[in-house]
């Protein structure tokens, strides 16, 4: 009969034929890492200079054209006439093409650019504003009541030169395509009215132009540097976003493995404990020669070793199965009103022959006075015999293991079990508290347990809204500390009246 393959996957077990998530964010950061991890130089970094270079156009678009009017309405009022009113329109209009064409590059993606042809348009948008700055500097006023004009026009030109270093320094070339004209056009005209203040105001501008060039370098080098920080940080970002995913997809694929591990155990609990309490029934019934004496002392003694065998593969796998559940989500409490001090009396007592088989002596110190506790009266006992069996085993002969129950400071209520054992190091506290966790002076000075007792009491606390302490000291001993809030505590009734009593009797 072929076997047929179910095209929906086991609930309980992990589905390994969801896609993974990791691949699409790789690929995600090879793009990032390729686009903005480059060198200067390359096309990608060009397109990245290009686009800073039209952002800070348009930013600071107002700047010059405002420059431009004020020079326009002092000039009119100078007596400059109609000319610098169309020198002003010519001006405007050449800025105003730029902001534009800053404008739509802006707004297109980087790689949609052509670095070449966007760097040369902008090359002669610039060319043309200088033109219009070039006009202004060929302007005279013979009639109007402006001391030094050129001195003044010198000083508007300082001023648009110094602007124009700041906007465009992450366009190279820029700067000297829009003011080299004008200042060689300013040089001429005051090379016709040579005085010596306009010679040193042309030598300025000469000098200035090399200057201000100097510092839109620096400036652009700036603009290079924000660049390589901006790939590494976007690198950085995709790297931690990478680990991110593929911690999140390792602990998810942990947590289908886990539960799927420990629905399976709790769905074993009939089928492991059934052969085995038939192994434990009929050993001891061969044992104690129930049927029959047994002639043959090695066969009884056989059948005492199956039943001591079979009794402790049975704890074992009792405890598996506790903590496999409260994982699972399928320990159910039982809660009801409970008395904290009478159950850890019952447990003390049951230890105690094996606490006097070891010679260790257990010290009882209880509040009389402890309201009723509201809980699972199982669960409570497993925490306190598992706490008390751990400082049994782990305390020398001639020890002592002090238990006691209590109020907490935020008014619920404590089981402390302290023995003065080998102590735990510091840094295999973890450990201990973890599933299938041991110490290893705790292993090599007593008997070897399965390691499941704590987080099975640390489970069965957090079921019950409470906490568990560990505090250890290397040969001083250890105290574990079960916490039960103040949630759990239930509020003493109230005496009736005997009066009342009798009346509710009749």
């Amino acid at each position: 009969m072929p076997l047929l393959r179910s095209d929906t996957a086991d609930k309980f077990i992990v589905d390994r034929r969801k896609p993974h998530r990791n691949s699409d964010v790789a690929r995600a950061v090879r793009r990032t890492r390729d686009r903005l991890s480059q060198q200067a130089g390359s096309l990608d970094f060009d397109r990245e200079l290009l686009k800073l270079h039209a952002r800070a156009m348009v930013v600071s678009a107002i700047a010059i054209p405002l420059l431009v009017l004020a020079v326009a309405a002092v000039g009119r009022v100078a007596g400059l006439g109609n000319q610098v009113g169309v020198w002003a329109l010519f001006t405007l209009l050449c800025y105003t093409v730029v902001a534009f064409m800053a404008r739509r590059v802006e707004r297109t993606e980087a790689a949609e650019l052509d670095p070449v042809r966007t760097r040369r348009e902008f090359l002669i948008g610039h060319s043309l504003c200088g033109l219009g700055w070039a006009w202004f500097a060929w302007l005279g006023c013979d009639t109007c009541q402006v001391d030094q004009f050129h001195v003044v026009k010198a000083m508007v030109l300082l001023v648009a030169m110094a602007t124009t270093a700041v906007m465009a320094s992450s366009l190279g070339g820029a700067l000297l395509a829009t003011f080299a004209v004008p200042v060689a056009v300013y040089v001429y005209a005051v090379a016709r009215v040579w005085t010596p203040i306009e010679g040193i105001m042309a030598s300025l501008l000469v000098v200035a132009l090399p200057f201000f060039g100097y510092v839109a370098r620096n400036l652009n080098q700036a603009s290079w540097m924000v660049l390589s920080f901006r790939s590494e940080k976007d690198a950085l970002i995709a790297e931690v976003e990478t680990a991110k995913s593929m911690s999140d997809e390792a602990r998810r694929r942990a947590e289908d493995a886990n539960l799927a591990k420990s629905r399976f155990l709790a769905s074993m609990s009939h089928e492991l404990r059934t052969p085995l309490n038939a192994i434990l029934g009929f050993s001891e019934v061969m044992a104690n020669e129930v049927l029959g004496p047994m002639n043959n002392p090695t066969y009884r003694d056989y059948a005492h070793d199956v039943h001591e065998s079979g009794q402790h593969l049975l704890d074992l796998i009792n405890e598996i199965l506790d903590l496999s559940r409260i994982e699972a989500g399928r320990y159910q409490l039982n809660e009801e009103p409970v008395v904290l001090v009478t159950i850890v009396e019952d447990c003390c007592h049951m230890m105690e022959l094996r606490a006097r088989n070891k010679d260790i002596r257990v010290i009882q110190e209880f509040e009389t006075t402890l309201p009723r506790l509201f809980g699972d009266e199982r669960a409570i006992r497993q925490i306190t015999l598992n706490l008390l069996s751990n400082a049994i085993k782990f305390t020398a002969s001639g020890g002592e293991v002090r238990v006691r129950v209590g109020w907490t400071a935020g008014g619920g209520q404590y089981i402390s079990v302290k023995d003065n054992g080998p102590g735990i190091p510091e840094e295999e506290i973890p450990v201990v508290l973890s599933a299938f966790g041991q110490g290893s002076i705790a292993i090599k000075s007593a008997e070897q347990g399965t390691g499941l007792g704590l987080p099975i009491v640390q489970g069965l606390l957090d079921m019950h809204g409470g906490e568990f302490e560990l505090h250890s000291k290397l040969r001083e001993g250890t105290e574990a500390i079960a916490i039960f809030p103040l949630s759990r505590v239930m509020e003493e009734l109230p005496a009736l009246p005997t009066k009342a009593v009798a009346a509710r009797r009749r």
